[in-house]
Order: C-alpha cells, then structure tokens, then sequence
C-alpha cells in the first residue's frame, strides 16, 4: 500500500477516533468505564483497508538501502517471492499451535499475534508464553536476514488515543528490544505504535477488544533497486 493512502486512511481514523475521546489517561476493565466507548467500531468502518504494513514505501526502501549499505545481500527478480516462501513455510510450521497468525500479501509476510499470547490489559510486559514464540520468530529472522522487520504496536480503543498510541509504542519497542537480544539486527527493525487507530475487530465487545489488542511483525524483503 502507498504511503499516501496509509496517511489518508489514518488521518480519517484520527479525526474520528478525537470526536469521541474522553479525557481519562488510562485504560480499565470496569463495564461502568465511560472509555468504553463506541468510536471503535467507527475508526474500523475507515481503517480497515489498511490493514499491514504500517510504515509504508519510503521508509521501507530507506531501511532496505542501508542494509544493503551495510552488507545484506538484496534479492533480485524470480529469488523474491522464492525466498518468502521459504521463509513463510519455515513460520507456518515454527508458529503452528501457537496462536499466532501468518498472512502472505504478495512478497510481504505479517504474524498477527494477539493478546492472548503477548502482553495482559493495558501493559507492556511480555506474557511468559510469549518469549517462547518470539524465539522461534527470532531463529527464522535470523536464518532470513534479507528482510526489513516491521514491529508494530496495537491497542483496543479503552482509554484516551494519547495513551494508547504511547502504550503500542512500548508494546512494540519490548519485541523488538527482545528480538534484537536474541540476534535479530537493530539495523532491520522499524518499530511504530498504531494505538487504537486500526482495529481488526469491533470494539464494542470483549473479544473485539482483545483481538485489537496484539502486535503485527511483517516481513518485507531486500530487494534491488533499478537504477534511475
């Protein structure tokens, strides 16, 4: 997807995610919340499209030059999508049974890992059985180094769009801070917060809420670039 139309997307998200934001600073679980509130299903009307790469084609590219820079091969031609799939089959069989989704979109490889797995309501520390599943991201990565690693952070839509865009920040800066602790080079991860702004579910309900709540890793491959 081009930049232009993630910003386009995300401003309309944005513009109605402020009309019904309140001026609590954090997130709870009460039913009686006055954050519960209904902007989710809203922003999921504008947002859904979007779903994917968060950070879009020119910062991918200036991410794939300098690891070209810095020594990484890039793929060329027919070897692209021969590399993603070896690398998409390795994912499927290393995140099988663990509740972490793996979606193919053209050359582009995302996991969608929800909260279930990853971190508990309104924190960013990992769940235990999640270091588990970032290990085995981690050896795959590190096998299929030819790739710019997208970390990005989500939240559901209880609380302030401020906090939550702060909160997926951290969200996705905790995996990539163990991802690259486990050989995965700084040098590839892109790390972005989405906040509550592109659900994947309602969120006027709880498993809505928990289905927004998760981290997207996608993949995108070193390619060469033509000449100009």
């Amino acid at each position: 997807m081009k930049i232009s139309m993630i910003a386009g997307v995300v401003a309309t998200g944005l513009a109605l995610a402020a009309s019904g934001c309140a001026t609590y600073t954090g997130q709870t679980n009460a039913p009686d919340d006055p954050n519960r509130t209904q902007r989710g299903a809203l922003i999921g009307a504008a947002i859904g499209v979007a779903a994917g790469l968060l950070t879009g084609d020119d910062a991918v590219e200036r991410r794939q030059h300098a690891l070209v820079g810095a020594g990484v091969g890039a793929l060329a031609g027919g070897a692209v999508g021969a590399y993603q799939d070896k690398q998409e089959a390795e994912l499927r069989r290393n995140m099988a049974g663990t509740g972490v989704d793996v979606v193919r979109q053209g050359d582009n490889i995302t996991l969608n890992m929800p909260s279930g797995i990853t971190f508990d309501f309104n924190s960013s520390t990992l769940k235990p059985e999640f270091g588990g599943v970032l290990d085995k991201v981690s050896q795959t990565l590190t096998q299929y180094n030819q790739t710019v690693v997208e970390i990005a952070g989500h939240t559901d839509s209880v609380g302030t769009d401020q906090y939550n865009q702060a909160l997926s920040e951290r969200r996705a800066n905790t995996v990539a801070g163990y991802l690259g602790s486990h050989g995965v080079l700084q040098q590839r991860m892109i790390v972005v917060g989405a906040g509550e702004t592109r659900p994947i579910a309602s969120n006027d309900t709880d498993s809505g809420r928990a289905q927004n709540r998760r981290v997207e890793i996608t993949l995108v491959p070193v390619e060469q670039q033509s000449g100009g």
